[in-house]
Parts: structure tokens; sequence; C-alpha cells
């Protein structure tokens, strides 16, 4: 006869049967203790102990250094009262600003009078200190200022479904990730569809947006050099069987549970369906890690199914099922005969 799937005793004749290719075993979700664990949220990065300044020299970054002399100069550059006054220096002063100058992939400056200097891993700070006693014998009293034009080393990658995608510099590095997202200009699309991409030097992290917003404790620290994608990924379940309408749905929300499923897809089939018939397959991970298909049946015909599915956690990409009713084979038959012979009646009362 024809059919959407099979009934409850064939589904079950089939988890008895373990001469077939993939065997599956069948779970009675009777009470809370039988119901299956929620998934496990994805782990974060642990906090590292060392947190690089914001004002730290890498490779690529382009660098702003400015000269202060008075007295015996070097450079014999303009007098700029206003620049010595506002930077506190004496008034009289001369100031030379140099040309920007580009950090090589090998951490390092040519400065004039100086020649190369290793800048990378050095704070501007310290920089200022290394190049003022570059000059300290060729100059009276130079004083230097250095600033980072632009941040490379300080910076992260962000990709995807943001508003602003391409390098981001950290103001403070103590940014966390829903921080970084904000400053990107937000994400596009709805939370519960996108998965955030956390990539630090050799290891990958990926949660979904929605768990970031909900658990404060995911909401981890970001990192310099740090890149992070946003993608669209919605979460859908299959509906098959005897349900109300089959269809590929999406979660209405960051989570979603058997009940909630079930009654988007219009419940069990009123002509077709069978209540007592519920089953959620999903593979599974045993212990070992290596991945097992289960069955899961809820009696939706006693009320304390209803209790159940509200508990009954949904995960992606599972087949909610709503079993063929056994009874309603019978009516098939007389359908089918109905069309086989219906026309022939037809055809002798015309006839006669």
């Amino acid at each position: 006869m024809p059919s959407s799937g099979p009934t409850s005793g064939q589904i079950r004749a089939d988890a008895r049967a373990r001469d077939q290719k993939l065997a599956f075993d069948i779970v009675e979700v009777g009470d809370l203790a039988t119901l299956p664990p929620a998934p496990a949220v994805p782990g974060v990065f642990q906090p590292e102990r060392y947190v690089p300044p914001t004002n730290l020299i890498a490779p690529g970054d382009l660098l702003e250094i400015a000269v202060y002399e008075s007295g015996v100069t070097l450079f014999g550059g303009t007098k700029g009262a206003s620049a010595a006054a506002a930077a506190g220096f004496d008034s009289t002063a001369q100031v030379e600003r140099l040309p920007p100058v580009r950090v090589d992939d090998m951490g390092a400056i040519r400065l004039p009078y100086i020649g190369r200097l290793v800048v990378a891993g050095l704070t501007s700070t310290e920089l200022e200190a290394k190049v003022r006693a570059g000059y300290k014998g060729m100059s009276q009293n130079p004083q230097v200022m250095v600033a980072i034009r632009e941040s490379i080393g300080n910076s992260v990658i962000l990709s995807g479904e943001v508003a602003r995608p391409g390098r981001l510099v950290l103001p403070t590095n103590t940014e966390t990730l829903s921080d970084v997202l904000a400053l990107a200009g937000g994400y596009r699309g709805e939370v519960k569809d996108l998965s955030l991409r956390v990539v630090r030097q050799d290891q990958t992290v990926e949660l979904r947006l929605a768990d970031v917003m909900a658990h404060g404790e995911r909401d981890m620290r970001i990192y310099p050099a740090d890149r992070i994608a946003v993608v669209r990924a919605p979460r859908t379940i299959a509906v098959m069987g005897a349900p109300g309408r089959v269809e590929q749905m999406a979660f209405s929300g960051p989570t979603i549970s058997l009940a909630e499923a079930l009654a988007q897809a219009g419940g069990s089939n009123p002509g077709a369906g069978n209540a007592a018939a519920v089953f959620v397959f999903r593979f599974e991970k045993d212990a070992a890690g290596a991945e097992k298909p289960i069955a899961y049946h809820v009696n939706m015909m006693r009320a304390s199914g209803y209790f159940l599915s509200q508990r009954f956690v949904m995960r992606d990409k599972d087949v909610l099922y709503v079993g063929n009713s056994e009874a309603n084979q019978p009516s098939k038959v007389v359908s089918l005969v109905s069309q086989l012979f219906g026309p022939l009646v037809v055809l002798n009362s015309v006839v006669n």
C-alpha cells in the first residue's frame, strides 16, 4: 500500500533485525531519567596569562617618529614652538618629523644616522628610548616621540556576517567577543542562525552566537592576531512520516523542544498518523567518540508524553518522525479498490 513511512511496529522490527547494515537502538523516553542530555556547549580558549600591551610594535606596523632638539641640533629642523609646547618640551625646540616608516617582515626599521633597528616586540615607549639613545651623541638633548599610525600586530580580522568586515584594531586588548562584534558595527542576521568561528594560532573554537549572548562565560576575551568569522548556519530538523505537514523546519529560537517542533509541524495527522509513535532519529556519540544511531520514542497518547516533550531538546539535523497508524492500512485498501473498480461501476451504469 502507498505509505509515507513505516509504522511503529515496523520500526521496532528493524531495530531487532541485527543483520542489517545499520543497526540502531530504540530508547523509550518514559520519564525524566531517560531524556537525552541537552547538547553540550563547546569550550572556549583559556585566558592567557600574558596580555600584550596596546602599544606593542609588530611587523607591518606603520610608525611615525618625531625628534625634538634644542641647542646643537642634528637635523636642523624647523622651529615648532606650538608642537614642542604641546609635547611638554622647551618652546624653543626644533622638531623633525621623519617620514612614516613601516616595520618590515624581519621586525626592523631603518632611520637616518642610526641605520637598522630591530623594533618588533618593543613598545612605542621602549622604542622612543632606543631612538633617543641612538641620537644622543649626535644632538645636544634629543627627545623622541613614537606613534603607531597603523597597528597590524594589535588587530584582529573579522569576516562574514558583520557590518564592517576587515581589520579591527583593539583599543584596549581587553575586548571580549561581543565587544569586537559591536566595534565592527554589529552582526547581520538573526542571533539564532549565526555561528562564530575563532582561530587562534593553530586552534579553532566554534560557538553559536546565541550561546555567547545567553552565557557570559562564553563571551571569551579576544587577543591580537585572532581571526573571527561570523557564519550564517541556521539549525534545522527534518519532519517526516505522517505529521500535519512534511518539511525541513528551521529552529524558531536558540533552542527548540520536541513539543515546539511537533506544534510547528501541525502535530500528528488525525487521518493517517499515530500520536503514540513519535520518534526522533539522531546520531549520538559514545564514550569513545564513535557515532551510533539512536531512535528516541515518545508516546504522545499519554499525558506524560506532553511533559517529557517539553524537556526533550532537539538538535541540529534531527529527524522528527510521526509513524503511520496501523489501523489506516485497511482504509487504504478500500480506497485503492474503489479507485480500481469505480470506473467499471460507472461504465456499467451508463451501458445499462
